[in-house]
């Protein structure tokens, strides 16, 4: 799958910022170089190695950032996973613990270690191991969402 201007979608030349923003807020570092303008840093998040994805407020939150390993791990363009709720992306059997995760974040800010099995648009399944979760905030420390990272993941067959 190719992904090429996404990352300059004027909603997420906005939420990138608050995203990393809020990474540093709870967890005092960075997530990764800060140097340059939003637009270069929200390129530069785009382009990571690793998944950074999140999802809105919603009583069923939907996808709302999603970097291209994340879209191509999911087998995702934009316009799905901007309609996709992020339950979705675990099987049933495994959204129990998966909500558990981000009440959790809800309620502590954030969370780091998780590790658990993960389902792609078209149904392969991967392991996610080393997943740090975060609630992101907006410029007045309104709860505007959930983030996530993690570079390390295998298929399960």
């Amino acid at each position: 799958m190719t992904h090429t201007e996404e990352w300059q979608r004027a909603d997420w030349l906005t939420f990138v910022p608050l995203m990393l923003d809020s990474y540093r807020h709870w967890l005092g570092r960075e997530l990764m170089a800060r140097d340059g303008f939003p637009a270069e840093q929200a390129e530069r998040v785009f382009a990571a190695p690793f998944v950074v994805v999140a999802h809105g407020t919603q009583a069923d939150p939907l996808l709302c950032y999603a970097n291209r390993v994340a879209l191509d791990l999911w087998e995702m363009d934009v316009e799905t996973l901007l309609r996709t709720p992020s339950r979705m992306t675990a099987e049933p059997m495994h959204r129990d613990e998966r909500a558990a995760l981000m009440d959790r974040t809800t309620r502590e800010g954030h969370a780091t270690g998780y590790g658990g099995i993960r389902i792609s648009r078209t149904g392969k399944r991967f392991q996610i191991r080393d997943a740090i979760v975060w609630n992101v905030l907006d410029s007045n420390g309104q709860r505007m969402g959930q983030a996530a990272t993690f570079s390390d993941w295998n298929p399960v067959e």
